[in-house]
């Protein structure tokens, strides 16, 4: 069960990553008190995780899930670079991901 609350609390990370830029710095109503929403779920989430996985793996999965699906998404709805290097990067961050829950234990 902890795996499956550390995959949706990445997921929630993603969620308010991406809300930052909409939210415009926090200035816009409605798009700050989701990605305020989504923080507060991908917190609780994380918590719930990290009573069963080793700290370190839980948040290097949590952050590594944020960064790939931001960077992914940002690629797909705000045109950011999608260049050969920072896809091997996103390649990079896949493999560390893996590598945790290949070794956790848990």
């Amino acid at each position: 069960m902890a795996w499956i609350y550390l995959v949706f609390a990445g997921v929630f990370e993603i969620g308010w990553a991406i809300g930052l830029k909409y939210s415009e710095g926090f200035s816009r109503l409605w798009p700050s008190v989701a990605t305020l929403a989504a923080m507060a779920v991908s917190i609780t989430l994380l918590a719930l995780a990290a009573r069963q996985l080793p700290i370190g793996t839980a948040y290097a999965v949590w952050t590594g899930i944020g960064a790939v699906g931001a960077v992914v998404l940002g690629m797909a709805l705000f045109n950011d670079p999608a260049t050969p290097m920072r896809l091997l990067c996103v390649g990079l961050i896949l493999a560390g991901i893996i590598g945790l829950k290949l070794t956790a234990g848990a």
